[in-house]
């Protein structure tokens, strides 16, 4: 209701994007340029061919495209949509690994960029620039810091709607 919206997504997921919409009654286009819907899905390859700025919200679906901190593709999802308001970075691994993969999804996300995540709260151990270990005296404050942002949902109980409604009976959704 507030403007359009652009979901990128793996080649693969976002014709299914679109089926799943549908059973909900979302209406959702998927598109390979930009059309003017209100709500388009995308393949991450595409992104080139639309105006970011004319999206209020962007979801990203499999996020950990953010993994690479040095990529291209993450460079042109964290600067293209720095000034769109709405951000949600939807991953299947809800505790990546990977601390700059957590420091890049911050950065999507307009919280902190990764390199100031990255000083505030870990150290480099050893040689290698990607091996981080958490310091120890901030553990509490990134555990606040990333719970403003982070959130791990398995169910739609979770975020307060019936799991009956949507034929889960109490199960956890595919885990």
């Amino acid at each position: 209701k507030r403007g359009r919206v652009l979901i990128l997504a793996p080649l693969a997921v976002a014709p299914q994007t679109v089926a799943e919409a549908a059973r909900f009654g979302v209406d959702i286009a998927y598109r390979r340029w930009d059309a003017g819907d209100l709500i388009t899905v995308t393949n991450y390859e595409m992104m080139d061919a639309f105006d970011l700025n004319a999206f209020t919200g962007v979801v990203l679906d499999e996020s950990s495209i953010l993994k690479s901190f040095n990529g291209a593709t993450r460079n042109a999802i964290v600067g293209g949509f720095k000034n769109t308001p709405f951000r949600l970075a939807a991953t299947a691994t809800p505790a990546p690994n990977d601390f700059t993969e957590l420091g890049n999804h911050s950065e999507f996300l307009g919280v902190k960029s990764r390199v100031e995540m990255l000083a505030e709260y870990f150290v480099h151990d050893g040689g290698s620039t990607s091996d981080c270990r958490l310091k120890g005296h901030p553990g509490k404050a990134f555990g606040k810091c990333i719970a403003t942002w982070r959130a791990v949902v398995r169910r739609p109980i979770d975020i307060g709607y019936d799991d009956d409604a949507y034929g889960i009976n109490g199960k956890t959704c595919g885990v």
